[in-house]
C-alpha cells in the first residue's frame, strides 16, 4: 500500500541497525511517524497502548518482541511469551503466532534461540501479506458478484452506478503487513476499475474508522464517507449499501465472528435488510478450540477514557485531548463484541470463501490439515 504515493509497511525490520520499526498509529491521522521498538518493554508498551494494533499485526509484533527479549537476555523464552501474551486478550493471532515462534525454537541452545526468533518473525510478516493479498483475491470475487447484478438491475440514467461497501473499525493494511483484511477486496476492486464507495464508521471509542480507514482510502484515492456508528442501519434501509465487509479478532469453529465492539448491530442491520455480510480474515484468526462465542471468547474492557476523552486538532491545528463526559462518570468500555454465525453471510480467507457453519470451518480445517498429513505419506 502507499502513503504519499510511496509504497509502506506497517512494521519492518531494519537489517542495517537490527531495530523493529512500526507507524505509531496514535498520532493519525494528523501526524504520519514512524517509532523504533528496541526492547520487550517497548513492544508490549505499544501492543497495550495500541500503537500497533489490529489482530495480525499484534501477532506479527509479538513475534519481533520474543526476537528482541532473546537478544537481550537469553534463555527467557517461556517468560517473555508470557509477558507478551497477557498484552491483548481477544484477538487469537497473538496467541497464534507466539505459539508458532515458541514450537520453533524451544529445543535450540539459549544462544541460538534469538536468530531463530527473527527469522520465524520475519517468516510471519511474508506470510500474512500474501495471505491478505489472496483474501483480498476472494473477496474481489464477492465484491464482482455483487457488482455484476446492481449493474444489471440499475436503472437510473442519469446517477451511474456504484458499488456502495460498509465496513466497521479499521481492517486495512494498518492492521495487517500489507493489503488488509476487509479492506483488501475493496483495494482490489479499486484496482480493477470497479466503481466503489466505502461508507467508513467512525468506530467509537478509538476511532479507528474515522482516524485510520479514512487515512488509508484517501492515501489510495478511493471514494469514502465517515459516518457515526448508527448511521449504518438507516443507510441500509435507503437501499445505500450493498454489502457490509468486517475483520475478525477471533473466529470461532462455528463461525461466530469476534470484532471491534457495534459489529453485531452491524449484522442485525444487514440481516434485517437482505443484505450480505461478510467477515475477511486470515485462517490464523480461526480459534479451533472454542465453539459458542458469545461464551467463551474473552472480551477485551479497556481504560474509561476513551470514552471520556477525545484526541483531534485544536484551532491552533495542534493536537488536543478533550473530555466530552462530566467528570466522575461511571463509564463501560467493552472493546469487542461477537456476531453469531447465523448473522454471517460467508468467511472470507486466503483459502477460500466458507460459510459460517461448522460445516464450513471443518472444510477450512481440513484444508489447513493436508499439507501436514502430506509430510507424513
Amino acid at each position: 500500500m502507499k502513503v504519499n504515493g510511496e509504497h509502506c509497511h506497517s512494521i519492518w525490520f531494519e537489517d542495517s541497525t537490527q531495530e523493529l520499526r512500526i507507524i505509531d498509529q496514535t498520532l493519525l491521522p494528523h501526524q504520519f511517524s514512524n517509532l523504533t521498538l528496541a526492547s520487550l518493554d517497548a513492544v508490549c508498551h505499544a501492543i497495550v497502548s495500541m500503537q500497533v494494533r489490529g489482530a495480525p499485526l499484534i501477532g506479527i509484533t509479538a513475534a519481533f518482541g520474543v526476537y528482541l527479549a532473546l537478544r537481550d537476555q537469553p534463555g527467557q523464552l517461556d517468560i517473555s511469551c508470557q509477558r507478551l501474551l497477557q498484552t491483548r486478550p481477544t484477538a487469537v493471532n497473538l496467541r497464534w503466532a507466539l505459539q508458532r515462534v515458541h514450537s520453533s525454537i524451544c529445543t535450540l541452545d539459549s544462544a541460538e534461540q534469538a536468530q531463530a526468533a527473527l527469522a520465524v518473525a520475519r517468516q510471519l510478516l511474508l506470510e500474512d501479506a500474501a495471505s491478505c493479498s489472496a483474501i483480498g483475491d476472494y473477496g474481489l470475487q464477492v465484491l464482482e458478484r455483487i457488482w455484476q447484478c446492481k449493474i444489471q438491475t440499475h436503472t437510473d440514467l442519469n446517477q451511474p452506478p456504484v458499488l456502495n461497501v460498509l465496513t466497521h473499525c479499521n481492517a486495512g493494511w494498518l492492521a495487517t503487513a500489507d493489503w488488509g483484511t476487509a479492506l483488501a477486496p475493496v483495494y482490489k476492486a479499486h484496482l480493477q476499475g470497479i466503481p466503489i464507495h466505502v461508507w467508513v464508521d467512525e468506530t467509537r471509542p478509538r476511532n479507528q474508522g474515522a482516524s485510520l480507514t479514512a487515512w488509508e482510502l484517501k492515501q489510495q484515492g478511493i471514494s469514502h464517507t465517515v459516518i457515526v456508528d448508527n448511521a449504518g442501519g438507516h443507510l441500509m434501509q435507503h437501499g445505500l449499501v450493498d454489502v457490509c465487509l468486517v475483520g475478525s479478532d477471533r473466529t470461532t469453529a462455528s463461525g461466530d465472528v469476534c470484532n471491534k465492539i457495534g459489529t453485531y448491530l452491524k449484522a442485525l442491520a444487514a440481516h434485517d435488510n437482505n443484505i450480505p455480510f461478510y467477515a475477511a480474515l486470515p485462517v490464523s484468526t480461526v480459534d479451533f478450540s472454542l465453539h459458542d462465542g458469545i461464551r467463551e471468547i474473552p472480551i477485551e474492557e479497556r481504560h474509561g477514557e476513551e470514552v471520556s476523552h477525545m484526541l483531534g486538532l485544536d484551532g491552533a491545528g495542534l493536537p488536543a485531548r478533550i473530555q466530552v463526559t462530566p467528570v466522575g462518570t461511571r463509564i463501560s468500555n467493552f472493546g469487542f463484541d461477537v456476531t453469531p454465525a447465523r448473522l454471517v453471510t460467508g468467511i472470507i480467507t486466503e483459502l477460500g470463501i466458507f460459510p459460517a457453519t461448522v460445516t464450513g470451518l471443518q472444510d477450512l480445517r481440513k484444508l489447513l490439515m493436508e499439507p501436514v498429513s502430506s509430510l507424513h505419506n
